[in-house]
């Protein structure tokens, strides 16, 4: 059930943002995740893209690099030269950017701002795959006057103080895609220990392109390598380190240029040998007088430079035409060498070294001894007795052993086996995540054993350093036991007394799965056992009538041969938690000088799942002090869910927040208490006498933008303002004469339209909630520049912030008021919170800068009134909105500088 009003934060990104999810429900539920639709403010940096293709190609799906600046990236197209850009061409400048709020953006050739329609040569379009994120200006047949720089302005217009980002690219006859060539050998073979260093150099493209080096597939470059533009360099180069690199060259002309080289590190790596008998024998084993093979295998790089040798008992062994010596070709990899022995014979026996190489050494060789002897016999593969079904506790450690014989002995390879009857394409892996493992003593030890490694485990001997023969196997069956699994593990339940419930334990699932008994306690205290039937998997337990020795901790055990598997029940008579109500209408209030009151409301969760609800335990004390005061508030009657209840706290005192709790108190005894902070909010309350803002500072007074108007108010003094567009407009100085003091004003230049608005919002003022309804009067007052032959219009409305949102016109002025600061004094009598709403509008040209500065707010009504005192036009409210009582009056004062 949904109990909040949905409500908005703003935060910048890399702020630490503290989210709270209230969780209510009965039984209580258990909450693992809360997902929260976050929406915080942030900008990336701008990318924008620019291609040109011919006119009869379309337009591609162009993917910019990611850079840390802005960049414009032009991609070329197949043409008559790939140097220059001719005529007839057209050209995409694709604009790119990523933020919260969505961005607002605007192109400019040179000083000239782009917009649809401006230019028959100019189109400008999002694509729909990317719409939103992406801009592109579409230049069709270029044209002499296409040459030119182009800005793509990208604005959130100040949301979160995010400021507008730029960039920019030149478009000219020289402009093309970058172009590299690599000043090294391909592949390059070196030896491990030694510093290669990798050169790649630009050989063309406009503007210059940035040239970088990656490796494939994502993976870093070595942590001991440097890069210096073009150069890479790697000291001290490993095995590890070898394999493809590749230069990228960049200039955001085109699609990045991108060179590979292949690294091959010297090195011999996974020697292996097997034996094979006579193949055209039936017989695994080695006889006088038969053939046998012996075969060696080296994995090498570069494969090519791989040599082989053979020793007898340590003597170099060549060829004949009873040992016959052949080697794979030096292409396929690894690399294989075999010795055939034609004949066996007893002096035949000893001690075989196949020793493998590189041709031009950089690396250590490798050795592999085979011994060809009577005792030379294929392995047998047996399981021990008694340990073929194996079973095991879940947690526990368990070893399986394969028994080898043979000599030499193989490696012992371990998978598992899929069951009969589950898909083919389930590959059962292994405890360590693999599908297969090696053991060389016969042993595969799991640790920490769980249910899912119940299952049938095979173990075969490999056909590498042993007899090339059919591998022999064996099974052996796992049984992981574990206790059953139950829910609910803990849940809370709530009752009044006198009810009657039922508790109920859900087995879902154990192994073993039968004889299965299940125990209901109170405490310490035996209430009930039985036996699991096959049909069934739960067990409840009745309570007809709840008393208070009713209350407290129900457990059930469920068990079998490996533990017990409990539900918890907490049976409780404490009422829920209060919910504080944050939307109360005018919550706070005042009426004294020190002193400020607050109307406390809240709802009760769940009202009726308990005994009545007798009284609430109020719980206060100020935020700097340690100290709690309390007082009961009686309740009368029953609370319905949803009702709102309300208590006025008063004598708080200004300007402290306060910690309020809240206890519900039933004949139980007291429940689970809720609690809030109640925070005074004087810096912008008309109740201080007076409110006064000068733009002096930068935090504007906690004035603020409106967010629904087509452009924004400017902070500027004299001394900083470009008047480079607009020099009959807009003030000298601020209202005081200081060129160094601030004001707000509306820009009215380009790319501003006729009839642009700009709202400027006050800080919100509350409202006594005890004053009459009438309300108070204040005086609001401004002083305002209003120079210029375009100057548009200035207004002022009273926004209050009651039941509904109000907007009443209490001020206005149109047309050139003269290059001086004049000042506007106006009464207002709201009767709820309120907003004053400065709005400048736009003429009907560049000369409309209109500007204000040093705006007060004071209570009473406006005192000594200049003598050509105007009433303003204010237009009558909408028939459906309570009518505001405001009296409105309008002063001008004019000084001549």
């Amino acid at each position: 059930e949904e109990r909040y009003s949905e409500r908005v934060y703003t935060i910048r990104e890399g702020e630490t943002l503290e989210l709270q999810c209230l969780v209510t429900g009965h039984p209580r539920p258990q909450i693992n995740t809360t997902i929260f639709k976050f929406m915080g403010c942030f900008s990336s940096r701008i990318q924008t893209t620019s291609l040109y293709l011919n006119p009869d190609e379309t337009t591609p799906a162009v993917s910019s690099p990611d850079l840390d600046d802005p960049v414009i990236t032009v991609h070329q197209s197949v043409g008559e030269s790939k140097e220059q850009f001719y005529f007839e061409r057209t050209v995409f400048l694709r604009c790119v950017a990523n933020s919260n709020p969505p961005v607002h953006y605007t192109w400019r050739r040179g000083r000239e701002v782009l917009s649809q329609g401006s230019d028959s040569g100019v189109e400008i379009y999002e694509p729909f795959f990317t719409q939103g994120e992406t801009k592109i200006l579409k230049l069709k047949n270029l044209r002499p006057q296409d040459y030119a720089d182009y800005t793509c302005i990208s604005s959130v217009r100040n949301v979160c103080g995010i400021g507008d980002k730029s960039a920019r690219f030149s478009l000219n006859n020289r402009t093309a895609p970058p172009s590299i060539k690599l000043l090294l050998d391909d592949p390059l073979v070196v030896n491990p220990g030694e510093t290669i260093t990798l050169v790649c150099v630009a050989s063309g493209g406009d503007p210059p392109p940035t040239l970088s080096w990656v490796r494939p597939g994502g993976e870093e470059l070595p942590r001991r390598s440097r890069v210096k533009g073009g150069t890479l360099t790697v000291p001290a180069i490993t095995v590890d380190d070898g394999g493809a690199y590749s230069c990228v060259a960049s200039n955001n002309v085109g699609n990045p240029a991108k060179k590979s080289s292949t690294i091959l590190v010297r090195g011999l790596r996974k020697g292996r040998f097997w034996i094979t008998p006579d193949p055209y024998h039936n017989d695994d084993n080695i006889q006088i007088g038969r053939e046998v093979k012996i075969s060696c295998q080296v994995e090498a790089t570069p494969p090519e430079e791989l040599q082989f040798s053979w020793l007898k008992n340590g003597r170099p062994l060549r060829s004949s035409e009873r040992m016959v010596i052949t080697h794979t070709d030096t292409e396929v990899s690894p690399g294989t060498t075999n010795l055939d022995i034609i004949d066996l014979k007893f002096t035949d026996f000893g001690t075989y070294t196949c020793v493998a190489a590189l041709r031009n050494g950089g690396t250590p060789e490798i050795s592999i001894d085979v011994n060809i002897s009577s005792t030379t016999v294929p392995p047998v593969l047996t399981v021990p007795r008694g340990r073929s079904h194996l079973i095991a506790q879940e947690g526990d450690t368990v070893d399986l052993q394969c028994l080898v014989s043979g000599k030499p002995k193989p490696i012992i390879l371990w998978s598992r086996v899929e069951e009969s009857g589950s898909a083919a394409a389930a590959v059962l892996l292994m405890p360590d995540g693999s599908a297969q493992m090696e053991s060389y003593d016969g042993v595969l030890r799991i640790t920490n054993v769980s249910r899912d490694m119940s299952g049938t485990y095979r173990c075969q001997t490999s056909q590498y350093n042993g007899f090339n023969v059919k591998p022999r196997e064996a099974l052996i069956q796992l049984v992981v036991q574990f206790p059953p699994v139950v829910e609910p593990v803990y849940t809370e339940i709530r009752q009044a007394l006198g009810r009657a419930f039922s508790l109920t334990c859900r087995l879902l699932r154990a192994h073993p799965a039968r004889l299965l008994r299940y125990e209901w306690k109170l405490g310490t205290r035996l209430l009930t056992v039985g036996q699991f039937s096959d049909q069934k998997d739960d067990t409840n337990y009745h309570v007809r009538a709840l008393n208070r020795e009713g209350y407290g901790e129900y457990t059930c055990d469920i068990t079998n041969e490996a533990g017990a598997g409990r539900c918890t029940f907490l049976v409780t008579g404490k009422a829920y938690a209060p919910e504080f109500y944050y939307d109360t209408y005018s919550a706070l209030w005042q009426n004294r000088p020190r002193v400020y009151g607050f109307k406390l409301q809240w709802t009760q969760m769940e009202p009726n799942a308990v005994d009545r609800i007798l009284a609430y335990r109020l719980g206060i004390r100020q935020m700097s002090q340690s100290r709690w005061w309390e007082q009961e508030i009686p309740m009368e009657g029953t609370i319905q869910k949803g009702e709102l209840l309300t208590y006025n706290l008063t004598e708080l005192v200004k300007p402290e927040s306060y910690l309020v709790r809240l206890t519900p108190i039933t004949r139980y005894g007291e429940g689970d208490a809720t609690e809030r902070i109640i925070t005074y909010s004087a810096p912008v309350n008309p109740h201080l006498r007076e409110f006064q803002c000068g733009f002096e500072d930068e935090a504007l007074c906690l004035f603020s933008q409106d967010k629904t108007d087509e452009f924004d108010w400017t902070r500027h003094s004299a001394v900083t303002r470009d008047t480079k567009y607009t020099p009959n407009t807009g003030p000298s100085s601020d209202h005081t004469g200081s060129k160094q003091g601030f004001y707000m004003y509306i820009e009215t230049s380009r790319p501003r339209l006729d009839g642009d608005k700009a709202r400027l919002l006050s800080p919100t003022f509350n409202m006594n909630a005890k004053s009459s309804s009438s309300g108070p009067s204040y005086c609001f007052s401004f002083y305002y520049h209003m120079y210029g032959k375009h100057i548009g219009a200035l207004n002022v409305f009273l926004r209050q912030k009651g039941q509904t949102v109000t907007d009443t016109s209490v001020w206005s002025l149109i047309g050139n008021q003269g290059d001086r600061w004049r000042q506007a004094k106006v009464n207002i009598q709201p009767t709820a919170a309120f907003q004053m709403v400065m709005e400048g509008v736009r003429g009907a040209g560049i000369e409309g800068d209109i500007a204000i500065d040093d705006v007060t707010i004071e209570e009473g009504k406006c005192k000594d009134p200049p003598p050509n005192n105007l009433r303003s036009l204010a237009p009558p409210s909408s028939p459906h909105i309570w009518q505001l009582c405001i009296t409105l009056s309008l002063a001008l004062i004019g000084r001549q500088r």
